[in-house]
């Protein structure tokens, strides 16, 4: 083939019902002749088959390719469409500084499509593929998109998020994607589903004082560390046997061992940070595989609480310190973790992290995190890592 019969390309797509051997039955067609595939995609959706090639030929063999697809067709009884013609440059040049779009929501809707690709567009970018990554409980689509500024595409992006009630997460292509990365889950109201210095509270008959104090804290009159001793000196004298009642109280967030037990599968490393107490949530984690976690001491005197915390309290400060030393523990370097919370606490860790993500946060921790998940499921998570629905179920099948 001579070099200007080289440009000459063709584009074949076929539809229609799926069967057995149709792509086996549409390249033997082809076989015969000084064919080169220089792309090809092909999905199935609802039975319904869409097959697109684009093929390098000689312009000489046009016709004889086009009858005998359209013979193919027939047998098929498929849609064959083609075009041939001249191009400059019979290869496809490969694509970068791609960047992934992950829509989250329990409905999809055209017009938040159309909003997201209408973003897209005014940053200059254009969608490559668009998949489906997961249908149930919640529907994942992912977006590969070139020409777009990260930063500036997520800015844009989240304006969408907030008018159409959607999760949106960008987050930037290439091979560090695959990369191994460091999760680091809050827990209370994140990992579990509780607040654990309530359910303390509750057994010492203060929870409304103990309430109390954390709305004010979150209306700003009280710092972290001022309302979590303010809150502990309510729990004085409390039988330290308590501990263990409370941690069977507690539940997990839908989803949670799923993430965690995935993650792992995977070769990816899991740490907690909680503002929580370490006697309460120990037990889980270890029973979970988690093996790095901080949480503050409850200090206990003759079996029972003092009403305070002993060592370093961890605040919104220490949880941050604490993703930066896990990072070094587990060898990963800072743009490849996550920080996953809820709350005004968090916002250090968040901050610093590769990817920060709001779980079903206040909307001061949405507005300042990467990306937001607001269906009840931590497992979501993964679909924003590019990770798919049949991906976590073949891992969870692995485990059995």
């Amino acid at each position: 083939m001579s070099a200007e019969t080289s440009h000459y390309t063709g584009l074949i797509l076929v539809s229609g019902v799926d069967s057995p051997g149709i792509t086996r039955a549409l390249f033997e067609t082809l076989a015969p002749f000084a064919v080169t595939i220089l792309d090809i995609e092909q999905v199935v959706i609802r039975e319904r088959l869409i097959l697109t090639a684009l093929i390098s030929l000689n312009p000489d063999h046009a016709q004889a390719i086009e009858a005998d697809l359209n013979e193919c067709a027939q047998v098929l009884s498929v849609d064959i469409a083609t075009s041939f013609g001249a191009q400059e440059g019979a290869t496809i040049a490969a694509k970068t500084g791609l960047v992934h779009v992950v829509l989250l929501t329990t409905e999809l809707h055209p017009r938040s499509i159309a909003a997201v690709a209408e973003a897209i567009t005014a940053q200059s970018g254009n969608i490559e593929r668009i998949h489906r990554t997961a249908s149930y409980p919640i529907t994942a689509i992912e977006l590969t998109v070139s020409g777009a500024n990260t930063a500036k595409l997520r800015q844009s992006l989240a304006a969408v998020s907030n008018e159409f009630s959607i999760d949106i997460a960008v987050s930037p292509g290439g091979l560090m994607r695959w990369a191994k990365k460091l999760v680091v889950l809050d827990v209370d109201s994140t990992l579990i589903q509780q607040e654990v210095i309530e359910l303390l509270a509750a057994h010492a008959g203060v929870e409304p004082q103990v309430r109390e104090i954390t709305e004010r804290a979150m209306r700003g009159e009280l710092d972290f560390r001022q309302s979590l001793e303010a809150r502990v000196a309510l729990l004085a004298g409390l039988p330290e046997k308590v501990i263990a009642d409370v941690r069977e109280q507690i539940v997990l967030t839908p989803g949670a061992r799923t993430l965690i037990e995935t993650l792992h599968k995977l070769g990816h490393n899991v740490a907690v940070v909680s503002g929580g107490f370490t006697a309460v949530i120990e037990p889980i984690l270890k029973d979970l595989g988690i093996a790095h976690y901080r949480a503050n001491t409850l200090e206990v005197i003759d079996g029972k609480l003092t009403g305070k915390v002993i060592g370093d309290v961890i605040d919104r400060a220490a949880k941050a310190v604490a993703l930066r030393d896990f990072a070094k523990i587990v060898g990963v370097k800072l743009e490849q973790t996550i920080a996953i919370g809820d709350g005004a606490n968090d916002l250090d860790m968040i901050a610093i992290a590769g990817m920060g993500i709001a779980f079903n946060a206040k909307p001061a921790v949405k507005a300042a995190a990467d990306s937001s998940v607001s269906a009840p499921y931590l497992d979501s998570v993964l679909y924003l890592l590019g990770i798919s629905r049949e991906d976590i179920e073949e891992a969870g099948a692995s485990r059995r």
